[in-house]
């Protein structure tokens, strides 16, 4: 979909979101790229295998986070996209990590 007469979107770039390619554009949110790669708006898993995905936006819910090249707890409302960038779905702390949201 193109968007809206007088809005520009960045330069397109890849990221990989579990091991798939995804197209995104600079300026544009993890979330923001994830959630319209899907039609699953899960961004991560709790560690009891509860969905979770973008709640507030703005960094402060923590119910977003993802595995951003190998960090988990990233806020992937926060977090912009750049060319080659791995994100994985991240289940509770995920790997080595205290999950914040619990």
């Amino acid at each position: 979909m193109d968007p809206q007469p007088g809005v520009e979107r960045g330069e397109p770039v890849t990221i990989s979101v579990d091991g798939r390619p995804v197209a995104s554009y600079l300026g544009e949110s993890v979330a923001a790229a994830m959630i319209a790669d899907t039609d699953d708006l899960t961004l991560r898993r709790t560690a009891d295998g509860e969905p979770r995905g973008l709640f507030c936006g703005m960094g402060v819910c923590f119910e977003c986070l993802v595995v951003v090249d190998g960090v988990p707890g990233t806020r992937a409302c926060m977090t912009w996209v750049r060319e080659g960038m791995q994100v994985d779905t991240q289940v509770g702390p995920g790997p080595g990590g205290r999950d914040p949201a619990a």
